[in-house]
């Protein structure tokens, strides 16, 4: 295995990782910055507040794109699997 085999193995599953978790990020990153905006409206400063957001969004984004984020990393690894034969030469 050569290293430009190792580094595009790792350049594809860093492009997988942001694939599967950017959904999910971004949602949280909205749904926080949304909560913290309703807080210094109302002078809330309860912490807690935004983590039942936050959990709900990110399992609603879960029931609607996890098709999309296991099918990416079943192929990645389906890819990966598929093509040792080649990696240990």
């Amino acid at each position: 295995m050569t290293i430009d085999t190792v580094i595009d193995i790792i350049r594809e599953a860093v492009i997988v990782t942001l694939q599967a978790s950017l959904p999910l990020l971004l949602v949280s990153l909205v749904v926080g910055l949304l909560i913290s905006v309703i807080q210094t409206v109302t002078s809330i400063q309860e912490q807690t507040l935004t983590f039942v957001p936050k959990l709900v969004a990110i399992f609603a984004m879960l029931a609607l794109f996890g098709n999309f984020i296991f099918g990416v990393i079943i192929n990645f690894t389906v890819n990966l699997f598929s093509n040792f034969k080649l990696y240990i030469k």
